[in-house]
């Protein structure tokens, strides 16, 4: 029997079940290697011929957030609507990449929950200490925060609280970014447990 694409099999059954959607967040301070390891992973998906969502913390607080401030009830909010999305792509089995600076644990528990009513979620801690972040910024925001110039930036004079169940724990400063990858993708293959 051919296949005539209405899902049914030559047993007449449904065809295998479609692969479940699932988000990896990365989270850390700025500079601790959000965007390079999302990169990094995104390309490694899509060679194996699974493509991506990519959810940047600034590239959504400009077209989603725009009228966001940085308080802590505002960051929040972005952090949910993140959540929000990356829950409607994994529905439909989608794979989200999310990279942000997301400080604060309640959001992120929150982002989880939206998410893992659809599919797999999988935290990444970028656990890179704050002078090795500090060391890397090519902006001069963290000079700029310790001058009083930018108030409220997340490890300077707003707290950054690490999670409490992590999947996989990152510090970018000791570990390679192929192994970075591969412990990520370990982690989306459901062969690591939360760290708590």
């Amino acid at each position: 029997m051919t296949s005539r694409g209405d899902g049914l099999g030559e047993t007449g059954g449904m065809s295998a079940a479609p692969r479940p959607g699932v988000t990896v967040f990365l989270t850390g301070l700025s500079g601790a290697g959000k965007s390079t390891i999302a990169d990094a992973l995104v390309a490694d998906l899509e060679a194996a011929g699974r493509p991506v969502t990519v959810l940047d913390g600034d590239v959504v607080r400009t077209h989603l957030s725009s009228e966001l401030s940085f308080s802590r009830e505002d960051r929040d909010l972005n952090i949910r609507r993140i959540g929000f999305v990356a829950g409607e792509v994994v529905k439909h089995g989608g794979t989200v990449v999310v990279a942000a600076i997301a400080p604060y644990e309640a959001a992120r528990e929150e982002a989880r929950a939206l998410v893992e009513r659809h599919g797999r979620f999988v935290l990444v801690h970028l656990s890179t200490p704050l002078e090795v972040c500090e060391g890397r910024d090519v902006k001069g925001l963290y000079a700029r925060a310790r001058a009083g110039q930018i108030t409220g930036f997340t490890g300077i004079d707003d707290p950054y609280e690490p999670p409490a169940r992590a999947e996989v724990v990152i510090d970018t400063s000791v570990t390679p970014l192929t192994e970075s990858v591969a412990r990520i993708r370990e982690a989306m293959n459901g062969a690591v447990a939360p760290v708590s």
